[in-house]
């Protein structure tokens, strides 16, 4: 090799260098946000939206609804990095996480929260309504004081309630377009509500391990399988009997019920099979509570695709 191209590779190196630690900061503060985590949440904003404007909603107010919707769960899921970071350590779900790793400073982090907030009320105040952008910032709150800070160290109830915060995208979305709230939003709201247990326990059930070594009582850490797993079943009855009251509440058409039924069916026939497994001695990776949690995704995400899809059809 000449000292030419010596020199050159050096240069090219030194050029890349920057781009590549460019790349790793966006890429750790993208992370903060939790971005899956938030695609959950706006899988259930729009389709508020729809059934609320019993149709296909403004576009413009849509996306509006959708970047404030964004910042605000994304400044959410920061603070709550920040502030369970000696959890995330010691957790192998969650120790490659950038606030585990030392990857942003709890000064920069908050700062990016707090920056992230501010443009969700914005955005939210001015181009939806200003209850919209209150009830964003009361999630906000509620998830960061309430349950990341009190709640999820100190009770097995943590998630029951805590998981209030993350009820509140059916209501923003509803609110976005006719500004007030009524029964069926309600309704939303209190399906997320019980959907989240189920959905949660069942993950705490595959690290509970994890959760234990951390000091976090979740309820599998803390109680039976065979007990969790019934409480699981008797929210998922409930999640279902909610789904299905929409049904003549909203005065939707038969895709939704249709649709609420089958996957409601699916639901529960998963957490009647994940108590048999407890009930049998299972335990851990025995229960395969994964598949509970993993339908328990594509269920809410079918259900509400249903109560989109079902005013555009019959208004």
């Amino acid at each position: 090799m000449s000292h030419l191209d010596a020199t050159e590779r050096s240069a090219q190196v030194a050029v890349d260098r920057p781009a590549t630690r460019t790349r790793d900061v966006v890429k750790a503060y993208a992370a903060l946000t939790k971005p899956r985590i938030i695609e959950l949440l706006l899988i259930t904003t729009i389709p508020a939206m729809f059934l609320a404007q019993r149709g296909i909603p403004p576009l413009g107010l849509v996306a509006v609804t959708l970047v404030g919707g964004f910042f605000a769960a994304a400044s959410a899921n920061v603070f709550n990095c920040i502030l369970d970071r000696d959890i995330d350590q010691q957790m192998r779900r969650t120790r490659r996480r950038p606030m585990a790793r030392h990857e942003v400073t709890p000064e920069n982090a908050t700062i990016f929260g707090g920056i992230l907030g501010i443009l969700s009320a914005v955005v939210l105040w001015a181009g939806a309504n200003p209850l919209s952008a209150v009830l964003a910032l009361t999630a906000n709150a509620f998830y960061v004081f309430i349950y990341t800070l009190w709640l999820k160290r100190s009770t097995s109830q943590n998630i029951v309630w805590g998981g209030i915060a993350g009820c509140f995208p059916p209501l923003i979305g509803w609110t976005a377009v006719t500004g007030s709230v009524s029964l069926t939003p309600i309704l939303l709201f209190a399906i997320v509500f019980f959907w989240t247990p189920p959905h949660t326990w069942a993950l705490a059930f595959r690290y509970r391990e994890d959760y234990k070594a951390a000091g976090v009582p979740m309820l599998p850490v803390v109680m039976s399988a065979p007990k969790v797993a019934l409480r699981i079943l008797l929210y998922s009855i409930a999640t279902v009997a909610v789904s299905l009251a929409v049904w003549p509440v909203a005065g939707t058409g038969w895709v939704y019920p249709a649709v609420a039924g089958a996957a409601g069916a699916v639901f529960l026939i998963e957490a009647v099979l994940l108590l048999v497994r407890a009930r049998a001695g299972k335990t851990d990776a025995e229960l395969k509570p994964m598949r509970l949690f993993h339908w328990s995704n594509s269920y809410l995400a079918v259900l509400f695709l249903a109560a989109a899809i079902d005013p555009v059809i019959f208004g």
